[in-house]
């Protein structure tokens, strides 16, 4: 995996290259789309011309008030088309290749990135056909598996439990992985073939940045080639002006999308075990159902970014109890510096550091039983203990993330080494 030199020189003594961002969407739907709008704004304070490509509508006005250039593709997500339209323009969009390969054509200059986030939802596989002309300096940014893994996360719904296959094998094209129902994987699939074909690796890619060295295994199985992998750890700033005093609270929370695959109603059955309260932050197919099921359960809906660290002021301790293997897991990260203690699921790839780091626990999610005894732990631990805890991870001592200023320096760092 590449890093950077030891000897780079300082960004300020580099010329600024020109950076082109895509994205699905121009508004934070999600944590790709947050980071995505994040590095625009960062990088545009730093003084670089940026340029905002979105597969949707695009936003209100916010990013052009910044100094930042939208071209809004007008694209529409798939849940939000007819299941016959979503069907054929969610395989590969030939309007988004043309459209893209005609803005490269006459704008590209030598010291022009391109920096590509989220594509799964409006922008395709055909994303890639558009960016090979400018692969030398062209990044893909891996928020997930979907660039490996036909259903984005590896693991197999139905049989609950992570997957090993190697994508696209005929172990894996005669599984039915999805979480809904098998017609939608074989979908996935044809999808993912295409990629295969788009995203030719035998181009000198600028890069794949993954967020974690155990997202090495899944994308070399899928036959990305290892030297494209470089790891860009995500960033994370607290959710709150001041330590959230986590010793003296008895709530847990959950914060994100309520879907197949979070663990959320393993958590919400865990809660009642350890008899102890809990507040789920956010919005998903699966809410009402669990509304139903958990009516001592507190749902907010969803809020936006600055609205949840006024939810979390009487929180213990950030839950995130997803069944399969998360890259990362951002919300952990933002409320550990916010002064939570996070308890994660032992397959996330952050499990192990939120421990060894004294930010929290590592648990088995697979069941209620195992993942209320982890609750049950937090309730009942001392709160000079939860208060050591909590000042650990608001104080950045021991971190699971790095700081905006860090994330956008070595962005900016390798952009300088694609152009130079």
């Amino acid at each position: 995996m590449r890093a950077l030199p030891d000897d780079f020189p300082p960004l300020a003594s580099l010329t600024r290259p020109k950076v082109v961002i895509l994205n699905d969407t121009a508004v934070s739907d999600g944590g790709t789309a947050a980071l995505a709008l994040l590095s625009a704004r960062l990088l545009r304070a730093r003084g670089h011309q940026v340029t905002f490509i979105s597969g949707d509508d695009g936003d209100s006005g916010e990013l052009a008030a910044l100094g930042i250039r939208l071209i809004a593709l007008g694209g529409r997500a798939l849940l939000d088309q007819s299941r016959a339209k979503a069907a054929w323009s969610g395989l590969y969009n030939p309007q988004t290749r043309d459209a893209i390969a005609a803005l490269i054509a006459a704008e590209d200059t030598p010291d022009t990135v391109y920096h590509l986030h989220g594509w799964a939802g409006i922008l395709t596989p055909a994303v890639f056909d558009a960016l090979k002309p400018v692969a030398r300096r062209s990044y893909i940014h891996a928020h997930d598996s979907f660039l490996a893994c036909p259903n984005g996360v590896y693991y197999d719904f139905p049989r609950q439990q992570p997957c090993t296959r190697a994508p696209l094998s005929l172990s894996c094209l005669t599984t039915n992985c999805d979480k809904r129902a098998m017609h939608h994987k074989v979908w996935r699939s044809l999808r993912h073939g295409l990629l295969r074909r788009a995203f030719d690796t035998r181009l000198p890619w600028a890069g794949v940045l993954i967020l974690h060295p155990g997202m090495v295994a899944g994308m070399t199985r899928a036959g990305i080639p290892a030297h494209l992998l470089q790891v860009v750890r995500n960033p994370a700033e607290p959710l709150t002006p001041t330590r959230i005093k986590a010793e003296a609270n008895r709530r847990f929370a959950f914060i994100g999308r309520i879907e197949p695959g979070k663990g959320l109603r393993t958590l919400c059955d865990a809660a009642r075990i350890a008899a102890v309260p809990l507040r789920v932050i956010g919005d998903g197919s699966a809410r009402a159902a669990l509304q139903h099921d958990f009516p001592e359960v507190e749902f907010t809906g969803w809020l936006a970014q600055s609205e949840i660290g006024a939810h979390l002021q009487d929180i213990r301790a950030l839950v995130m109890p997803s069944r399969f293997p998360e890259p990362f897991g951002l919300v952990a990260a933002e409320a550990s510096r916010s002064g939570l203690p996070v308890i994660m699921s032992d397959v996330a790839l952050l499990a192990q550091k939120v421990q060894a780091k004294g930010l929290g626990l590592s648990c088995s999610a697979a069941s209620a039983e195992t993942l209320s005894t982890a609750l049950r732990a937090l309730a009942e631990m001392p709160e000079a203990e939860i208060r050591q805890i909590s000042a650990r991870g608001y104080e950045g001592t021991e971190s699971i993330c790095q700081s905006h200023d860090g994330w956008v320096d070595e962005l900016a760092g390798r952009y300088c080494l694609a152009v130079g």
